[in-house]
């Protein structure tokens, strides 16, 4: 790819995050999507703490109400996440053929514990105060009996809302997309339908901003569709139908030869989408099943990954059209030691893997593919969920047991923190400022210098 087209690319992703900025007040300062103002894990202008405990550099600690593994999203002095609270009322189940039609619901088996509720929750959006942790607001979107349950490390709240400073859009999936205001003012509503996850592992696939439009997914054991929602009145500005079963990704923007793609990555395909029209722009295979992991965005490349049964890193030139499976515009791929749930991280010219569900690092050069290291075990940290992030030259990789080690933004493989708190933590992490925001199970914490004053 030529230094024009790269060039472009970066413009455009400059455009998009145009659309994040209200009364000055630049995205790039907080956490407006699940990773980062850039939508690559990493907080350009942030600088948390390196060390912290339950004793030190904790600026404040609530529960939260609620279970799920939705990540928080900072703006200017509000957090907002989503969650779902389980109520003492009973529901009454739906038949699934009813719900989805041709479905084949009804021919699958649940994963472990997965089996369908019988009780009705309430499937909330949340507003904190970012210097208190005090709940602002509380809305329910949609309070019903959930059609179908979920893998025991999930949850009914597992997507992360979006947010541009001006309005929150939050999808609940099979409980529809809602957009409310800064201030819990709802918007809109929109249904479209009834999720049929795999396995019932339940669902995720957070919605993602691309000029006017919401980008919502869709992809299940059902019909499989991408969406394109207004912003403001959540009309369907275009809908495409998927040839893909049940993925978890969620969608990135940017801009291309002075048009956004929206690209999505899946079993079948990884896809980029025309945003002004939904047309089908390129597709490349490649991946494996059961997709998670989000695309990243840079060096006139994205870059997806997949690792569930197998291993998949293709860092594909953007810029090309067609079907480029196989083809030379897979600029270089890695088939080992990938992320099965958590995202790659993209710091400068780093991009930064988890093997499987790991706390195995591997860090290769965006640019060339070359290996800085492979396979480096965080000892401590055990399993990994959440999707690192970085600032100040540190990448952060929180585990499952509630160990967070950070290494340093290098070449060599450098250790130079590590942190333990009471709880358990599946929710990737957010930076603003000189914040860490850690989302576990039962509490949401604030790690900040304790003689830090905002």
């Amino acid at each position: 790819m030529n230094r024009l087209v790269a060039l472009r690319i970066v413009i455009g992703f400059l455009i998009v995050l145009a659309s994040v900025e209200v009364n000055g007040d630049s995205g790039r300062d907080y956490w407006p999507t699940w990773r980062g103002p850039d939508a690559t894990g990493v907080a350009p202008n942030g600088n948390p703490p390196l060390t912290w405990s339950e004793t030190e550099n904790i600026k404040w600690k609530v529960k939260l109400p609620g279970k799920g593994t939705s990540s928080p999203l900072v703006w200017a002095d509000r957090i907002f996440f989503q969650t779902a609270i389980k109520t003492d009322k009973k529901g009454t189940p739906t038949a699934p053929e009813a719900q989805n039609p041709g479905s084949s619901a009804g021919r699958r088996r649940p994963f472990h514990g997965g089996k369908t509720p019988t009780n009705i929750y309430k499937f909330a959006l949340v507003c904190m105060d970012r210097n208190t942790g005090k709940i602002l607001w509380q809305k329910t979107a949609r309070e019903e009996m959930p059609h179908e349950g979920h893998h025991p490390t999930h949850g009914f709240a597992s997507y992360s809302p979006v947010t541009d400073g001006r309005h929150i859009w939050a999808n609940f999936g099979s409980r529809g997309v809602h957009c409310y205001d800064i201030d819990g003012n709802h918007k809109w509503s929109r249904d479209l339908g009834k999720i049929r996850a795999k396995m019932m592992f339940g669902e995720g696939s957070s919605p993602a901003l691309a000029g006017d439009a919401v980008i919502v997914m869709m992809d299940h054991e059902g019909d499989s569709f991408i969406y394109a929602l207004s912003k403001k009145t959540g009309r369907t500005i275009w809908k495409k139908g998927r040839d893909e079963v049940t993925s978890w990704a969620t969608p990135v923007a940017v801009e291309v030869d002075a048009k956004i793609q929206v690209i999505v990555s899946a079993s079948n395909f990884v896809r980029s989408y025309d945003l002004k029209t939904g047309d089908l722009v390129w597709q490349c295979s490649g991946q494996t099943g059961n997709v998670i992991p989000s695309p990243v965005v840079g060096f006139g490349k994205v870059f997806c990954t997949s690792g569930f049964r197998g291993s998949a890193l293709h860092a594909i030139e953007l810029g090309r059209t067609g079907d480029l499976s196989g083809s030379d515009a897979i600029s270089w791929q890695v088939n080992q030691a990938t992320p099965y749930v958590p995202s790659p991280l993209l710091y400068g010219d780093r991009l930064y893997v988890c093997s499987g569900n790991r706390a195995v690092i591997s860090c290769y050069n965006a640019r060339t593919g070359k290996a800085n290291f492979v396979k480096q075990p965080l000892e401590k940290a055990g399993g990994i969920y959440a999707s690192p992030v970085g600032a100040a030259n540190r990448i952060y990789f929180v585990g499952r047991n509630g160990v967070c080690q950070v290494i340093a933004l290098a070449e060599e493989f450098q250790v130079l923190a590590t942190n333990t708190l009471d709880d358990d933590f599946d929710a990737s992490p957010a930076i603003a400022g000189d914040q860490l925001f850690l989302k576990g199970k039962t509490y949401l914490y604030c790690i900040a210098k304790q003689s830090e004053r905002r």
